[in-house]
């Protein structure tokens, strides 16, 4: 994919907007420091219409009277909770956390993709609405956005989002149709015991061998209750129980995720991991209290987004299969079609390898740039795509 001279222009820019806010990492919902810095970059643009969503979630909106969908463009502003260990000389100043998902490159991206809007506003065509979300990496700022109204106050049309992603060469857009990123939720399992000494465990209910034993029994939900052709995966990532090595504890917390591709098979593996928890810990002496928070969707792509993005991207684009991992731009795609691609960003000789959320995560900003070319032809593909409908549409009424 070849970039323009004017998006070429931006790498200046785009690189600073990075490196700034990626010293000022902040959790979600608390991106106020963020939120200020966005709207200063916003606002010196000369955008007229900026609103402020949430504590600090922001809007800005391009209109144009040439006639057009309302397109969506999102980025997520939150970062996670790390001790970052990249030796950066623009490194996280806040203590213990940082941004190790790349949403400062998203901001960055977007950033760029306004300036452009407000230096050549030809560009535009029907409305722009530019999502500066809060809160992805949890609690959930999409779903926040959309029931404060985002969607229908702005009647969007589509979404579009995109990833910075290192699994992928540097210039790849990674996507796919359909479901690319998994439905997933949270479970908690309280096993219940009695306590005792650990010379005397005739005396009690071992809480703590009636949890492996949960543990082992529910990793074979996947094998046995999922069909071979479909994907699951129940994965238990902390457990908390006991406090002496001769005390048999009379409570074990378990804490795990499981994810999948289909509603149905999100829904027996919520069933069944239940049913088994309480049976197994029953099998021991002991009782399981099974709960589960329930929080993004499938990733579900729209087909004809996937094309415009395929279309756009040229010999940089690429099938991504699907991953198991989760990402709140789907609660939008729940609303509206919607399309989510990767940009890769992996370079063996600058060391950029390492995976999301790893505290040495890192990557050269001049990678965006292919985000913001990609958006910018989105805009006119998109619309290209509404004219040859209504076109049909109308030949088919003649």
């Amino acid at each position: 994919m070849q970039l323009s001279q004017a998006v070429m222009k931006l790498t200046e820019d785009v690189v600073r907007f990075r490196r700034e806010l990626h010293k000022i990492p902040e959790l979600g919902l608390e991106e106020f420091k963020t939120k200020e810095y966005l709207l200063k970059q916003l606002q010196s643009f000369g955008i007229k219409e900026i609103y402020p969503v949430l504590d600090t979630g922001l809007i800005a909106v391009f209109r144009s009277e040439k006639p057009g969908k309302t397109l969506a463009f999102r980025t997520d502003i939150d970062a996670l909770p790390i001790k970052e260990e990249t030796n950066a000389p623009f490194a996280s100043q806040h203590l213990g956390k940082m941004h190790a998902c790349g949403h400062d490159g998203h901001m960055a991206t977007l950033l760029g993709f306004a300036k452009y809007l407000s230096d050549y506003p030809e560009a535009v065509r029907g409305t722009i609405v530019l999502i500066f979300q809060p809160a992805e990496e949890g609690p959930g700022g999409a779903q926040l956005m959309i029931d404060e109204g985002i969607l229908t106050d702005f009647a969007i049309d589509q979404i579009i989002g995109l990833h910075v992603f290192p699994d992928y060469p540097e210039g790849v857009i990674a996507c796919r149709k359909g479901p690319m990123m998994a439905r997933n939720g949270e479970i908690t399992i309280r096993v219940l015991g009695e306590s005792a000494h650990g010379a005397q465990p005739h005396q009690g209910s071992d809480a703590i061998l009636a949890a492996a034993a949960v543990i082992q029994g529910l990793h074979a939900i996947v094998s046995r209750n999922i069909s071979p052709l479909s994907s699951a995966v129940i994965t238990f990532g902390k457990i908390r129980g006991g406090d002496a090595e001769n005390i048999i504890p009379g409570e074990v917390v378990l804490n795990g995720t499981m994810r999948a591709f289909e509603d149905g098979v999100y829904e027996t593996l919520t069933q069944r991991v239940k049913l088994a928890a309480e049976e197994i810990a029953k099998g021991y002496g002991c009782s399981a209290e099974v709960s589960f928070e329930h929080l993004y969707r499938v990733v579900d792509n729209d087909p004809d987004m996937v094309d415009a993005v395929r279309d756009v991207a040229g010999d940089s684009y690429i099938e991504t299969p699907p991953y198991m991992l989760a990402e709140d731009f789907s609660m939008y795609q729940k609303e509206i079609p919607g399309v989510f691609f990767f940009v890769g960003t992996r370079d063996e000789e600058k060391g950029y390898t390492y995976p999301l959320h790893s505290s040495k995560m890192n990557f050269d900003e001049k990678v965006l740039l292919g985000g913001i070319e990609c958006y910018l032809r989105l805009i006119e593909r998109l619309n290209q795509s509404q004219v040859l409908r209504e076109e049909r549409s109308n030949d088919q009424r003649d």
